[in-house]
């Protein structure tokens, strides 16, 4: 049984400092777009939009050893 007090999943954008720059609450599908749903510095809620053109734009910047390491970083310790 649960408490009814456990904390919804979110996951923390981090500056080269360690220090939190987002929290991502909710990526969802809205149409051909993903929103990522959130709040940036804590403080300021916040509603991107990915479309599908900007997507493919993202996958131009990878270059084959970063395509290898997304495909391994949730198998790898933090």
């Amino acid at each position: 049984m649960t408490t009814g007090n456990a904390k919804p999943p979110v996951m923390k954008i981090l500056d080269a400092q360690d220090k939190e720059l987002m929290t991502v609450r909710k990526i969802e599908r809205d149409g051909n777009a993903l929103v990522v749903r959130g709040k940036i510095f804590g403080a300021m809620p916040m509603v991107a939009k990915v479309t599908p053109e900007e997507a493919r734009a993202a996958l131009k910047l990878l270059d084959a050893r970063t395509i290898l390491f997304l495909l391994t970083i949730l198998f790898r310790k933090s």
